[in-house]
């Protein structure tokens, strides 16, 4: 066989291989996610903050050692997903006793709006807090005079993750949260998200001698 034929040969080879693999590709069924259910049904939650929380925007990092948030399991049947999260309204979380990384400078937190949280059991259980559209603004006042706002312009998804326990917790490892950054001197005006940080403890505020639990 001529090299020019055996080349067009080996490129129609190559593109039948390409082909055949974007068709299976495409074909692929997306995963499906599994039951969820949370106990008890109908019972009110308690949220507290333990250690620290820290949100990081550009070079600054504000910490906060206080911050609650309070929801409620849905009551049966609503309580369980046969092929997807379960998802609780909450509390605006509180965040208080807040210092930053800039010498000279207080933080001021703020939250508002409908905020949410829902999770999906599996390995591991996985958690998801929707911030509503600005519904966390951080002021400094001092030397440097700046506002972070969460989730400008839509509502976010901040990844979590959760822990059956005696209480149960729900932790946020460097989960991203969109932010916008306005302000002067000293300001991180550049950075467009920042890195949220925070450790939770759930207990159940309806009978505290149970446990918030997800499971299938």
């Amino acid at each position: 066989m001529s090299r020019t034929r055996t080349a067009l040969a080996l490129g129609t080879a190559a593109a039948g291989a390409i082909a055949l693999a974007s068709v299976t590709a495409s074909a692929a069924p997306a995963p499906v996610a599994g039951s969820t259910t949370v106990t008890p049904a109908g019972h009110d939650f308690k949220a507290v903050l333990s250690g620290k929380a820290t949100l990081k925007a550009g070079s600054v990092t504000v910490t906060c050692t206080v911050s609650v948030s309070t929801g409620t399991v849905p009551a049966a049947p609503g309580n369980s997903n046969p092929a997807g999260p379960v998802s609780s309204p909450i509390s605006p979380p509180t965040y208080s006793s807040c210092t930053s990384s800039m010498p000279g400078v207080t933080p001021t937190v703020t939250t508002s709006g409908a905020w949410e949280v829902s999770m999906q059991d599996g390995s591991p259980i996985t958690a998801t807090m929707t911030v509503p559209t600005g519904g966390l603004v951080l002021k400094t006042t001092g030397l440097a005079s700046c506002t972070v706002t969460a989730a400008p312009t839509a509502p976010a998804s901040v990844a979590g993750a959760w822990a059956n326990g005696s209480p149960s917790s729900l932790t946020f490892t460097n989960a991203s949260v969109p932010v916008k950054v306005t302000g002067g001197f000293g300001c991180p005006t550049s950075a467009t998200a920042s890195v949220f940080n925070a450790v939770y403890k759930v207990s159940d505020v309806t009978d505290p001698a149970q446990d918030i639990t997800v499971g299938p």
